[in-house]
């Protein structure tokens, strides 16, 4: 949930308290920094919406420091729309670099355009300063926030935001709380108190008598709203109910509850030195309660390991052996009827770590080749504006290779231009030639490193002459089989029956390691040699053949995409074709559900490279294993998986009603082959999303971890309909940590919420 401070009258920003910016500095790290200074004040800034748009806005950063106000004509607009928080910030572009900006503000110099991307789908915000030292102030700024935004404790994050609330609150600014603002307080914080219970505690606060809170009594409130019931009977049981930890007992919990393999008082002693508040402890050695909370808050004690935050999998080995992360229809921003098609959606895709980007390629205007879904109401997009995108962002996420999936239906004269654009724009980033005359299998990700390759039709084998003629016939199944709108499937099937597909060897010349071909069966083909199934055709392949489509991925790539009935581009499970060895099991990255949630949960292991080992089962030509009917063998590795859900902290409102509170449930899922598959939940608490307590073992049993993922879903309990999501996280099995551990909860689009989390107690037998 965003608290978003004081609201102004529609045309004129809010005045700032100094004290309450001084202390939002501070708490930032950035006091007396220029740039924020600067922000402070605010400015006149163009916003560009298109070629005919450009108006003049004022915007200013907030007493927060984490909230930024804008002018807005609009009569019509609600004042919470005229804020946005930086935490919704992903990234803040200078110059020409979103597609508004390419397009409609080519006539400014650069360094005074930049643009502001957001986390979601919300449009990207261009715009210009008027002069490059303005616009320098604001990216500079910005990006500063930012950085030291995520690099706050998490409960700094609580302590900023509940001030923040609490400003927010108190309508009439003369820094009290009246009893009536103490109730709109709770509901904003998304807890319900009858009003008895309310007055209660208002009434314990209220030491001055004078039927109002104020400095201290805020803070005694602060701290009694805050308190972890569940972190002070666990210190209390950890420290034999003394008053600080001794390294000794710091050790023994990392040891008997934590799981730590690495528990020393080396390591005890430098978590003190990390996280302890309190001076005088840290010079004793000992670690407080509150140092104990910040600590069990940090990364260093997340669900998620660590060490698998860093590629830690062995790189060296042929592509076939990973897992892909992969895109379908990536030029989408939307459904594929009548969505725009957009570069930024290849930006967004390679930023969450996607390796695989498909292009759907047709004639356009003036000889230059476009990009959208064929014969629907989408947008286009250049092909050389892409690839620029493409270029420009490619490694950002990941130093691993990148692969351009090209579905091409354009003329022999445009496909000239595609080679061109691909050699002129990417340069010495494209493999165009066999790595180190590697011929006879697949190079490795490791060797690949910072390299592009291009996926499509070929004419000949690997090592076709370079000599030849100018265009030659390919067959065209497997681009027929690919295409979702019936319209299009007819228009190639009557190419392949009339004059075949014209193939330019300008072209053909860049597919090097992934040819396409139609699928003939599992038998012996080149390596390099790849087919596309359809999500009906590889299930069936799975259900009939699986242990044959195992071994057939062990020295081939194979790419799955979504039915053609999926016109409004949801999403299959990933998970079936992953537990077959398939590697470019591609999705529509733009479509949110439990699908992309599996996914990212997946490709946030090794690093966030995009590439993940498969299990060496999966790689072993004489592998028995099949998922549809598991047998013991080298996979077999059962495993009991508890799950205490104790509580939750910070739960965003899914309703923006004032008096909405979430009534929030658990459910645990196991996804991976169909005998580990399960699902459990808590029961519901009703009126409290800020610190829901359940207190709930769940039990699992899992029989082949290595493919199993860990999904941890919170939903807003309703008995008239469907439950709304409020936020999940979801982890590979042996990315799990023992012990109490917090889990950092995603939105539906996954972006990480600043404060929301589920306090667990997670054990392995």
């Amino acid at each position: 949930m965003q608290c978003l401070g004081r609201r102004p009258p529609r045309g004129r920003p809010p005045e700032h308290n100094p004290g309450v910016v001084a202390l939002n500095c501070r708490r930032l790290g950035l006091q007396d920094d220029g740039d924020l200074k600067f922000l402070l004040k605010g400015s006149q800034l163009q916003k560009v919406k298109s070629s005919s748009w450009r108006k003049d806005r004022f915007y200013k950063l907030q007493e927060d420091c984490k909230t930024v106000w804008q002018e807005s004509k609009k009569i019509m607009r609600s004042p919470e729309s005229q804020f946005f928080s930086v935490e919704d910030i992903q990234e803040v572009r200078w110059g020409h670099l979103t597609e508004g900006m390419e397009k409609f503000a080519r006539d400014t110099p650069r360094l005074r355009c930049f643009s502001i991307v957001f986390k979601d789908q919300r449009n990207n915000l261009d715009l210009i300063a008027e002069s490059e030292a303005e616009a320098r102030h604001w990216v500079e700024g910005l990006r500063k926030i930012i950085v030291h935004v995520g690099s706050m404790s998490q409960k700094q994050k609580l302590q900023h935001w509940i001030h923040s609330c609490l400003r927010k609150a108190d309508k009439n600014k003369d820094n009290k709380m009246s009893f009536k603002e103490l109730k709109n307080f709770l509901k904003e914080v998304n807890v319900y108190t009858d009003d008895s219970y309310a007055w209660r505690i208002f009434q314990e606060c209220d030491k001055s008598r004078t039927e109002s809170l104020e400095d201290d009594e805020i803070e005694a409130f602060y701290r009694m709203l805050t308190q972890r019931g569940e972190i002070d009977q666990l210190f209390a049981v950890v420290s034999d109910s003394r008053e600080t930890l001794s390294v000794d007992q710091l050790v023994a919990f990392l040891q008997k509850e934590q799981r730590e393999e690495e528990a020393s008082p080396q390591l005890a002693l430098s978590l003190i030195q990390r996280y302890e508040p309190n001076e005088t402890a840290k010079e004793q050695k000992q670690m407080t309660k509150d140092g104990f909370l910040i600590y069990l808050l940090s990364p260093d004690e997340s669900a998620f390991s660590v060490a698998h935050r860093k590629v830690y999998q062995d790189m060296t080995q042929p592509l076939s052996h990973y897992l892909i992360s992969s895109s379908h229809n990536t030029y989408l921003m939307e459904d594929q009827i009548a969505g725009p098609s957009s570069t930024e959606a290849y930006i967004r895709a390679l930023s969450k770590g996607c390796r695989c980007v498909e292009l759907d390629c047709w004639d356009g205007p003036n000889m230059e080749p476009v990009i959208y879904h064929g014969h629907t109401f989408t947008s286009k997009v250049l092909f050389s504006d892409v690839i620029k995108a493409i270029k420009n962002y490619a490694f950002k996420a990941s130093p691993y290779p990148v692969i351009i999936s090209l579905e091409n239906h354009c003329t022999l004269e445009q496909q000239k231009v595609m080679a061109h654009h691909l050699r002129t724009i990417l340069g010495d980033l494209l493999l165009d030639r066999p790595f180190d005359n590697m011929v006879k299998h697949f190079p490795s990700p490791e060797q690949l490193k910072k390299k592009i390759l291009v996926k499509g039709k070929k004419m000949g084998g690997l090592l076709a002459s370079l000599g030849g003629p100018e265009a030659a016939d390919v067959t065209d199944e497997d681009e027929a089989a690919e295409m979702e709108d019936e319209a299009v499937k007819k228009e190639v099937q009557q190419k392949q029956s009339n004059d075949k597909l014209k193939l330019a060897k300008e072209l053909s010349d860049l597919v090097i390691y992934c040819k396409s071909v139609h699928f003939q069966g599992f038998q012996d083909s080149a390596f390099y040699e790849m087919s596309s199934f359809g999500e009906n055709r590889a299930l069936k392949l799975i259900q009939e053949s699986g242990n044959n489509f195992i071994r057939h991925n062990i020295n081939h790539l194979s790419r799955i995409y979504p039915a053609g009935w999926r016109t409004d581009s949801s999403n299959y499970s990933p998970v079936d074709m992953w537990n077959t060895g398939c590697q470019i099991v591609a999705l529509n990255f733009q479509t949110p559900g439990t699908e992309m949630d599996l996914y990212r949960g997946r490709f946030q292991d090794n690093g966030f490279s995009g590439y993940i080992l498969k299990p060496a089962f999966l790689r072993d030509p004489s592998s028995k294993f099949n998922p549809r009917a598991v047998a013991e063998g080298p996979w077999w590795n059962r495993k009991r998986l508890h799950v205490r859900v104790i509580s939750g902290q910070q739960l965003p409102k899914v309703s923006k009603s004032k008096n909405s509170i979430v009534d929030a449930k658990v459910i645990v899922e196991i996804h991976g082959v169909a005998r580990d598959n399960s699902s459990k939940q808590t029961a519901v608490i009703s009126n409290n999303g800020f610190n829901p307590r359940w207190d709930k073992e769940l039990q699992f049993e899992v029989d082949v971890p290595e493919l199993a993922l860990v999904r941890f879903l919170v939903e807003d309990y309703d008995a008239s309909s469907k439950n709304d999501f409020v936020g999940q996280c979801t982890i590979p099995f042996f990315s799990l940590k023992q012990g109490y551990r917090h889990i950092h909860l995603l939105s539906k689009n996954g972006d990480l919420y600043p404060s929301a989390t589920l306090f667990v107690k997670i054990n392995i037998d």
